[in-house]
């Protein structure tokens, strides 16, 4: 016999309908305002020694990035940005794919080589808390 039934749970009054309503928006609205990262403007890379240049993202170029594997080239195309090609087995860094929204980084481990998207405002995640 099932010991739950549908009839021993409380009816739910107009004022607790209004509460359930008023939660549901603001966890809504505080997921549109807070997850919606911004575009970004530039991006940085680095390698094993630190920072090696930031470049703007409003022009199309190919940059090739020394690592201790070899090359890795990183493709900048109309305010977007992605590893192209990389000397590392998996490639991880490569089936990323592309990047536009500031915060984003993908990173190529073996090569010891990162980039990262910089603009006015951060997506908000786990990562930057």
């Amino acid at each position: 016999m099932n010991m739950y039934r549908w009839k021993s749970f409380p009816r739910l009054l107009p004022g607790d309908w209004l509460v359930l309503v008023l939660g549901l928006s603001l966890v809504g609205a505080s997921f549109a305002m807070l997850w919606q990262p911004g575009h970004a403007a530039k991006l940085r890379v680095r390698d094993q020694h630190g920072v090696v240049a930031t470049y703007s993202l409003g022009q199309d170029r190919i940059i090739e990035v020394r690592g201790p594997l070899g090359s890795s080239q990183v493709q900048i195309r109309q305010g977007q940005v992605r590893f192209s090609h990389s000397p590392c087995r998996n490639q991880y860094c490569v089936h990323q794919g592309w990047l536009s929204r500031a915060g984003q980084v993908a990173i190529c481990l073996p090569n010891q080589v990162s980039i990262e998207l910089l603009g006015g405002e951060r997506a908000y995640d786990s990562l930057n808390y």
